[in-house]
């Protein structure tokens, strides 16, 4: 009779298919009605990632077939993209996404800050110059839904457990956080930027500077009021805010960077003279 293992881990379990091929009923019902949910959700994924791949696969060839009889540019061939590394770039700047929400979020949000991660690896590994690209207080669910994605240990990003305050050097972190007064006007290619790992800002406004100020490093705030005026609040997703720093490394101004990333629904419009007067104004009126 096959039994589990005290202390194996789960994804080890599922991945290794023990389920089909070792464990029997009675192995089965020593396991937790949670554990058999997992492993029932993960066979039923299983059962549909050879036919997901195939049609991914056939997409692609029709795509770049499309492009090549219409002589559109795809951007850079994989060849290219395994020369453009994050050892091998020229930029230096660091950008680290604080994963340790976890507990605040709910599966689904959870799932979509993972899909947010890999939209910043996605446009980091195409740049020409990769930013140095980490997460820290990598760990639990988060990791948990990362290891959907087969092979993400190889990308071109690197994991910490750790905390970022371990990771690097507590003078350089600068933490970014719409709520700091401190805002930047030029990138320190020096410097960590952390970016909290965070999607329901809502019901946890103020956290990540709560969490700076705490952890006694500098925080900030990209300059978003002096070029745009935003009717919604000014949080950005983890995508946008690496995106936008990501432009910026790449020679855009903050304006362009902006107008390029923010989607529509953010109202996002030019800052006017007269909005500047304004400002002045009423800073003047308070003092």
């Amino acid at each position: 009779m096959t039994t589990i293992p005290s202390g194996t881990n789960l994804s080890t379990i599922l991945d290794s298919h023990l389920v089909d091929k070792k464990l029997g009923e009675t192995e089965l019902n020593n396991i937790s009605k949670n554990q058999l949910k997992k492993i029932k959700k993960k066979e039923k994924w299983l059962a549909h990632k050879s036919e997901k791949r195939l049609k991914e696969r056939l997409k692609a060839k029709e795509k770049r077939a499309f492009a090549r009889a219409h002589n559109i540019n795809l951007g850079p061939s994989r060849k290219s993209l395994k020369k453009c590394t994050m050892e091998n770039s020229s930029c230096k700047l660091t950008i680290t996404i604080d994963m340790g929400f976890d507990d605040l979020m709910i599966e689904k949000d959870i799932a979509k800050l993972i899909k947010q991660i890999l939209r910043c690896y996605t446009l980091n590994r195409r740049a020409p110059a990769p930013i140095q690209f980490s997460l820290t207080n990598f760990n639990n669910k988060s990791k948990e839904q990362m290891e959907k994605h087969n092979g993400y240990e190889h990308w071109d990003v690197k994991f910490f457990s750790e905390s970022y305050c371990k990771v690097y050097d507590s003078k350089k972190i600068i933490y970014l956080t719409s709520e700091s007064e401190n805002i930047i006007d030029k990138l320190d290619h020096d410097s960590v930027y952390v970016i909290g790992g965070l999607v329901d800002h809502n019901g946890h406004k103020g956290l990540c500077h709560k969490l700076a100020v705490q952890a006694g490093v500098q925080h900030a705030r990209l300059p978003l009021d002096k070029f745009l005026n935003m009717k919604t609040r000014k949080v950005l997703a983890v995508n946008h805010v690496f995106e936008i720093m990501l432009l910026i490394t790449k020679g855009k101004t903050w304006q362009d960077a902006f107008l390029q990333v923010l989607p529509l629904r953010k109202n996002a419009k030019l800052v006017t003279q007269d909005d500047k007067d304004e400002i002045n104004s009423s800073i003047e009126s308070s003092d």
